[in-house]
């Protein structure tokens, strides 16, 4: 919006006064203030005026109101686009004994107004003293008008794409005219084509339609539909099939139509089904790395120590109530809480792991059996533990703002953002751990003990020493999974044992030890699972992974990648 004339004219001036001050040239000076009284004195009365336009709205006349109406989209003011759509969705009222207008801010739910003109923002504490601006429904429809024509001129792609999604299905020829204005000068291809489509659906609904008179336009229009994954257009070519079909007689040009309709209808279907697969292999690709960040460190402490650590489980439920601690502590920053809650998450998760290889494991390597009854209970004391410190209810996490939402790609399409950052988090800490496994020290020594623990001992490394760090960093990476697991679930005492099952099948399926093994078998279980649950259900679909890997097993018991090493081969 440029500004108006008086605008630069006083503030122009206003600068000259400043340099006439210092450097002479009163006479100037002296100019400058009579044109700065002038314009500024119009551009009040240009402010008084839009005042009296908007004060019209409070008057029964609907003839002086639609003219306000007009008067308002004329006048070209800022706020003029503001509050014509908040008269439109019924957000505009006046005070109560006042004449100032106020508009309700859109879903805000607290009672927060602005000021129409200039903006502001305030809270209200009267809801029965406002004075509603009635409508009739050419007013409404002029509303809609004006409010589509100032969407279509925006210079922002985006506010146009959006008004035309309001359009879309609307047959009101002037709706349709303007459509086709905006088309003529259109220049985004994107925005041209959603154009097209919109006209397409208008003339699909268009009253001339069931007449036959222009059966050719229909068609083409048919054909701009074909495949369209707009709502609007399955919506507009249904109920025009419906139409035709309810006719006793056809004519030849309504068969054609009938013909097209359904072609075009099934070119939908199909694209629709595409990208449903496409959204269920996204769903299982987040379920697949989920299931490999609770399941990597499980593999680590049982391909290196040999131990089956029943408490696994607990460490990503302490991962996930770390992440809710931290929320409550910082309930003013909750965009970088989940931040800071990853490496608290690792250590509370790496300390706890450490004390019960120290206090527990340890005295019970080599016999597995007693070390699995061990961990076992070490769960339910920390199960029972957070339900005492914590209660026994469910905590909800609230997730940041960017991770919240979707990332909307076409009317059939989304993804979630949640889930597509914690494949990001996911990834990263794969990546890390195959780093430090195999570009540090401590990797190489954890990596010789892993595959001979005799030969590694013999070599000065520190067996009791690599164990106790190799079970904090598999128990701190469970409380990594914790977190993730927080932005997709609610947080709660039996949050680990809905995935200690499902993360000793990856390590078993992927091969003990094996981080490349984990990944593939964590991501191809997370995508079987989802692509067997649209036809047998959630629950049928994990018992048939189970018996799928029971079969596995029997022919292939290392798992996919097995172990390498003498120990392996013992």
């Amino acid at each position: 919006m440029h500004r108006p004339v008086s605008t630069y004219v006083t503030f122009s001036c206003h600068h000259r006064i400043g340099a006439a001050l210092r450097g002479g040239g009163v006479q100037r000076t002296l100019l400058c203030l009579a044109l700065a009284l002038v314009f500024g004195g119009a551009a009040r009365a240009s402010t008084d005026g839009f005042e009296s336009m908007l004060g019209e709205l409070a008057g029964k006349s609907f003839r002086r109101k639609s003219e306000a109406i007009q008067a308002i989209a004329d006048s070209g003011h800022p706020a003029a686009p503001r509050i014509l759509r908040a008269l439109l969705e019924s957000r505009a009222f006046f005070a109560p004994e006042s004449e100032r207008l106020l508009l309700d801010v859109a879903d805000s739910g607290e009672g927060v107004v602005v000021d129409a003109i200039t903006g502001e923002a305030t809270r209200v504490a009267f809801e029965s003293g406002r004075r509603k601006i009635v409508l009739n429904n050419a007013m409404r429809r002029l509303l809609r008008s004006l409010v589509a024509r100032a969407g279509l001129a925006s210079r922002d792609p985006r506010e146009r794409r959006q008004a035309i999604k309001e359009l879309m299905g609307r047959d009101d020829p002037e709706i349709q005219a303007l459509l086709r204005e905006a088309l003529e000068i259109e220049q985004a291809r994107d925005v041209r084509s959603l154009l097209e489509t919109a006209i397409a659906i208008g003339a699909l609904r268009e009253d001339d339609a069931d007449a036959g008179s222009d059966a050719e336009a229909r068609l083409r229009a048919i054909e701009a539909l074909s495949g369209s994954l707009h709502n609007e257009s399955r919506i507009a070519l249904d109920g025009l099939l419906t139409r035709l079909e309810s006719r006793q007689s056809k004519s030849s040009e309504e068969e054609a139509q009938i013909g097209a309709i359904r072609e075009a209808i099934d070119a939908i279907d199909r694209r629709k089904v595409g990208f449903e697969i496409l959204e269920t292999l996204f769903f299982g690709v987040s379920l697949g790395f989920v299931l490999v960040l609770a399941a990597i460190g499980l593999a680590i402490t049982f391909g290196v120590m040999g131990v089956i650590n029943m408490a696994h489980g607990e460490m990503i439920m302490l991962g996930a109530y770390s992440t809710w601690s931290v929320q409550q502590l910082m309930p003013h920053h909750l965009e970088s809480s989940v931040l800071v809650a990853i490496p608290v998450a690792f250590l509370v998760s790496a300390l706890v792991g450490v004390a019960i290889e120290r206090g527990v494991v340890r005295f019970l390597y080599g016999r597995p059996l007693e070390t699995l009854l061990a961990t076992f209970g070490i769960s339910l004391f920390l199960q029972q533990s957070v339900r005492t410190i914590f209660s026994p209810l469910n905590r909800a996490v609230a997730s940041p703002s960017w991770m919240s939402g979707q990332w909307v790609l076409n009317d059939a399409f989304a993804l979630n953002y949640n889930r597509l950052w914690i494949i990001v988090f996911s990834a990263l800490v794969f990546a890390a751990l195959i780093g430090v496994l195999h570009r540090t020290r401590l990797g190489l020594q954890i990596r010789a003990v892993a595959q001979n623990r005799a030969m590694a001992r013999a070599m000065g490394v520190r067996g009791a020493r690599i164990d106790a760090i190799t079970f904090g960093l598999g128990s701190g990476i469970a409380g990594l999974a914790g977190v993730a697991l927080s932005q997709l679930t609610n947080v709660g005492p039996n949050l680990g044992q809905a995935h200690i099952v499902d993360s000793f099948m990856v390590v078993v399926f992927g091969g003990v030890g094996n981080l490349w093994g984990t990944l593939v078998a964590g991501l191809t279980l997370g995508v079987t699972n989802k692509l067997l649950e649209p036809f047998a259900g959630a629950v049928l679909a994990k018992i048939l992974v189970l018996v799928f890997i029971i079969l596995f097993i029997q022919r292939r018991p290392r798992g996919l990648f097995p172990q390498q090493g003498r120990s392996a081969e013992a």
